[in-house]
């Protein structure tokens, strides 16, 4: 009993760490991946000069992508001992100042000593342009990685950027400029001079949106435990990424090293036999196509399994179906409906009363004297709702504009108008009331049947 216990904290341990720390396993991309490689290595082996910038949404893989192509690289050793990695971050590096500061840094040029630049910023970066074009096609090649590449075009004059390609096009000490961003827009935000000496080579990223059954064998991968032979063969690939020399770089100090897991073969054969059952089950299945229709990004999709890995304990050894269909049901609710049920039952029969206004007038505004007409209808034959205040029931019509349930229609002249006669819409949906009605704890039940009809 004791070494199950431990086996299952093991494995959870391992499965966590795994989700977590794999900076450098990138699934599919093999074109872009090839065209990054390709590009880094004329750099490195042939003194070319390149800029490329890798667009697609967050947590796409672009950061990862690199990191592979990096760990690539690594087991060539002319690109480990001809290339210089300079890594820098848009929101680490909110001024070409810092980011100067960085490159002299990581560069370790003669200005630089024990972590500290010296000199201006005109200074540190005359003397930088001055490195880098004092070399030829024969000098040490520059990498520079650039994270958030919209925001360094958000810099004054867009100095670095400038320079930075304008080297790029000269033949000057090849340097290669991979710029990383979400935005589509981003060649727009580049000035003119900037745009000119870009190569506008650019690779986007995208997620494959058609393909279900390499995502549900993605989530079988991520949540397996794989055999000492595979993990042997992640241990050897990792072990290149001590040549990485770039301290700006932390990846590799942090990287998972599956190696120092021992598992007990019969826990890793039942493990991945109840798994393969589970996922075969028609709920799963359900789950997971909900999964894949919400993102269907692999970074969405590890942290899915890392609420379901966190679930595992003693007394609950194995992921079954009911824990990834509840923690599926999460994704699908709908925080309007939320909200909905917690509202008081005065202010659900004001949106029920909007609703029917709605429905009736095909949408059209409504004020609170509208509202409290209809409500008053209710109200009179109601048990529940009798005798209630007008000024209590304008104080729920204000509450469900603060939550932003109904919408003024126009904010200027809000002062010329009375409260009462302000006109509104409905920001919700007639089904989301409906649901809310449904779901509502102890709702009367008249309040529930006013719901399904106008008609008092």
């Amino acid at each position: 009993m004791h070494d199950s216990v431990q086996e299952i904290t093991k494995t959870r341990r391992f499965l966590k760490e795994r989700l977590q720390r794999d900076y450098t396993t990138v699934r599919g991309y093999e074109s872009e991946r090839n065209n990054v490689r390709q590009l880094l290595q004329r750099t490195a082996e042939m003194g070319e000069s390149n800029s490329l910038l890798l667009i697609g949404p967050r947590g796409a893989g672009k950061t990862t992508l690199i990191n592979a192509v990096l760990t690539d690289l690594l087991e060539n050793k002319s690109f480990v001992d001809n290339t210089l990695i300079v890594h820098l971050d848009g929101n680490l590096h909110t001024d070409d100042r810092i980011a100067l500061k960085s490159i002299t840094v990581q560069m370790r040029l003669e200005n630089a000593a024990d972590g500290k630049v010296f000199g201006s910023f005109a200074e540190n970066l005359a003397f930088l342009l001055q490195c880098l074009k004092a070399g030829d096609k024969k000098s040490k090649s520059v990498v520079f990685v650039l994270e958030e590449f919209d925001l360094f075009c958000t810099h004054h004059n867009q100095t670095l950027l400038y320079n930075l390609f304008d080297v790029s096009q000269s033949a000057q000490a090849p340097i290669c400029v991979l710029g990383v961003t979400c935005r589509l827009d981003v060649i727009e935000l580049l000035e003119k001079r900037v745009k000119s000496r870009f190569s506008h080579r650019q690779v986007f990223l995208f997620p494959s949106a058609n393909k279900f059954e390499e995502y549900v064998s993605l989530f079988q991968h991520l949540i397996s435990i794989p055999s000492s032979t595979e993990l042997q063969a992640d241990a050897d690939r990792i072990d290149s990424l001590q040549l990485f020399k770039s301290e700006a770089f932390t990846f590799q100090r942090n990287h998972f090293d599956g190696v120092e897991y021992n598992f007990n073969s019969k826990h890793v054969e039942n493990w991945n036999r109840n798994i393969g059952k589970v996922i075969k089950t028609p709920a799963a299945q359900k789950t997971l196509q909900m999964l894949y229709d919400f993102d269907i990004s692999e970074a969405f999709l590890k942290t899915f399994i890392f609420r379901v890995v966190a679930q595992l304990k003693a007394d609950a050894p194995h992921i079954t179906v009911e824990q990834l269909t509840a923690l599926g049901a999460q994704y699908e609710c709908d925080d309007k409906v939320e909200l909905l049920c917690g509202l008081s039952v005065l202010e659900l029969c004001l949106l029920i009363a909007i609703k029917h206004h709605s429905s009736i007038y095909d949408r059209d505004p409504f004020n609170f004297e509208i509202i409290f007409a209809r409500f008053s209808k209710f109200a009179k034959v109601s048990s529940t709702m009798q005798g209630v205040e007008r000024a209590i029931v304008l104080k729920a019509f204000e509450h469900l504009r603060i939550v932003e349930l109904i919408m003024p229609l126009s904010s200027i002249g809000l002062g010329k108008v009375q409260k009462e006669f302000e006109m509104h819409k409905m920001a919700l949906t007639y089904g989301q009331i409906q649901q809310a009605v449904q779901r509502y704890q102890a709702l009367p039940t008249e309040v529930a049947q006013w719901a399904q009809s106008s008609l008092i």
